[in-house]
């Protein structure tokens, strides 16, 4: 007896299933070819993007802040800036200082937004005391942290006597024009830490004197 040639139940479902498949990728075919060329565009401008730069850590303000207030840990939060952005001046040290002007919330906390710290802040029971010293040049050999000797010169009686010995520079500030004070003096204003004690026989010596400098460094 002749095999059977038609085809079995199980054969046409699988082909029924071939040819649904195949007439829903024919109909589909633009979308799934657009969506493709979406990922190959997303893939290559991934892969050329340049890799992220360094980043540097920025104190900025974490509410808006009034100007005068001493700032808490509260109202500080640090964000990170790319390297090439970041402010300049940023203070990291903020917490304890003064603020000298408003800031709003997110802005950054820079130096100039704070109260500078006093001159003698390094130098406890000194008070800064500013000293005119009859020659500028010997003023310019100076810088900040230098340690000099202060004395006074009579010149009627030729005599010289130590007023403060061994104090710190604190500051040399900018001198006025011709080397010349508001008061048509000569010389160049040296600001010292002076003990307390010493205050009165620098100021005294510096109404009468000529005051000159020993650099002890």
């Amino acid at each position: 007896m002749p095999a059977s040639t038609e085809p079995s139940p199980t054969g046409d479902r699988r082909a029924r299933v071939r040819r649904g498949v195949r007439r829903t990728v024919l109909a589909r075919r633009r979308p799934l070819a657009a969506g493709c060329a979406a990922i190959a565009v997303v893939a290559g401008v991934h892969a050329a993007r340049p890799p992220a730069g360094p980043t540097v850590a920025v104190t900025v303000a974490a509410h808006d802040l009034a100007s005068g207030i001493v700032l808490d840990r509260d109202d500080l939060v640090v964000r990170r800036y790319p390297a090439a952005s970041a402010p300049a001046g940023s203070e990291p040290e903020a917490v304890g200082r003064t603020l000298a002007a408003p800031v709003r919330e997110g802005e950054p906390v820079t130096d100039v937004r704070l109260v500078a710290p006093s001159l003698v802040a390094g130098y406890p029971g000194r008070v800064a005391l500013p000293v005119r010293i009859a020659d500028a040049d010997a003023v310019a050999l100076l810088r900040a942290g230098d340690r000099i000797t202060l004395l006074a010169a009579d010149p009627r009686r030729g005599t010289a006597t130590y007023v403060a010995i061994d104090v710190p520079v604190l500051s040399l500030p900018a001198p006025a024009d011709h080397d010349s004070g508001a008061a048509g003096l000569t010389g160049r204003l040296v600001v010292v830490a002076a003990l307390p004690e010493d205050v009165d026989h620098v100021a005294g010596a510096a109404a009468t004197d000529v005051i000159s400098i020993v650099i002890n460094r």
